[in-house]
């Protein structure tokens, strides 16, 4: 069976490449994948992936690529995903998400209609969320509140109107937060890891910037995110829709206690007002039981764990990058 995974060398991209080739599914699966940029995440995979590189945001690129893939599954991952950026580039942001996905559904109408497509939209799409909505189903009303959000309900809709227009069997999650190792700074808890592995070997002082520290959100491991995505299209209908969250809730102060509480290092904490964002939205909480009812999923790493693991791929990759500097600092 061929799968097609866009973003192949992002942080979920990667992930469930991973997964996919590591676990047994129960049919041989023959992964191709859309990469744009760099391959650090994916490179001791390479050997057993068919890579093929280009721009999403190319519609002739795409055809040619689907043409040559036909794949039976397609999961759709490339996007822009940093939602403080997107209040500063509105016009990237809906360019990315926007084209990317319809050069790709295009694509796939037209020379392999009978796939199962999974589109990602996120819980930004809820936007301005009321207290009466918490916990969040699939008919809680969309107010998106960023440019980020708004761009992810385009691809949510569009997904929809072409299972509607065309019999396209695209699968619909609307995932909430992940974290894991391997996830940019641009994050919070890669943010905050990055910061403690640098202070840790001396390349920063020690004191950790944070933004809004009030924020609960609903934290999810991407290994358990991109073993959610699998099940989706495994069991999900033409054109359904699923939330994806772990249904609890944690503020942003309690990953930061849990990876300080991981440092001996003494570390201050001081809030850089340049990390808040426009608009906040205090409390995001998944309900997750459709989609857990249809396919018996239940995250399965503990929160303290994911942040372990995030910690120690900073560490990693920050005492890697300082052997480097002294290397090319010697005469």
């Amino acid at each position: 069976m061929r799968v097609l995974i866009t973003g192949i060398s992002g942080f979920v991209g990667s992930t469930l490449a991973s997964y996919l080739l590591s676990e047994p599914l129960g049919q041989p699966l023959e992964i191709h994948g859309a990469i744009h940029r760099a391959d650090h995440r994916i490179h001791h995979l390479r050997d057993r992936l068919r890579l093929h590189k280009g721009d999403l945001r190319n519609p002739a690129w795409v055809d040619r690529v689907v043409e040559l893939v036909r794949p039976a599954l397609v999961f759709h991952l490339a996007a822009w995903s940093d939602v403080r950026a997107s209040w500063d580039q509105p016009w990237a942001v809906y360019e990315l998400n926007i084209s990317c996905q319809l050069n790709l559904l295009e694509a796939l109408r037209r020379h392999s209609p009978d796939a199962k497509v999974l589109a990602v939209a996120s819980s930004e799409v809820y936007g301005l969320i009321d207290a009466t909505d918490i916990p969040i189903d699939e008919q809680t009303p969309l107010r998106p509140n960023s440019p980020y959000g708004i761009s992810k309900v385009a691809q949510d809709l569009m997904a929809q109107q072409y299972w509607f227009n065309f019999g396209l069997h695209t699968v619909r999650v609307r995932s909430f937060n992940h974290i894991g190792p391997g996830q940019s700074e641009s994050f919070v808890a890669s943010a905050f890891a990055r910061q403690i592995a640098e202070i840790e070997h001396g390349l920063q002082k020690p004191v950790l910037k944070v933004g809004n520290l009030e924020a609960e959100r609903d934290y999810t491991d991407v290994r358990d995110m991109v073993r959610a995505y699998w099940l989706a299209l495994q069991n999900g209908g033409p054109g359904e829709l699923f939330n994806v969250g772990s249904g609890t809730s944690f503020p942003v102060n309690h990953l930061l206690d849990i990876l300080l509480d991981m440092s001996a290092t003494d570390i201050s904490v001081e809030q850089d007002l340049e990390r808040l964002r426009p608009s906040e939205v205090p409390r995001i909480v998944c309900n997750p039981q459709l989609f857990a009812g249809r396919t018996g999923w239940a995250p399965s790493v503990p929160l303290r764990q994911s942040l372990a693991d995030v910690l120690a791929y900073w560490r990693g990759r920050t005492g890697i990058e300082r052997e480097r500097g002294k290397m090319a600092a010697q005469p």
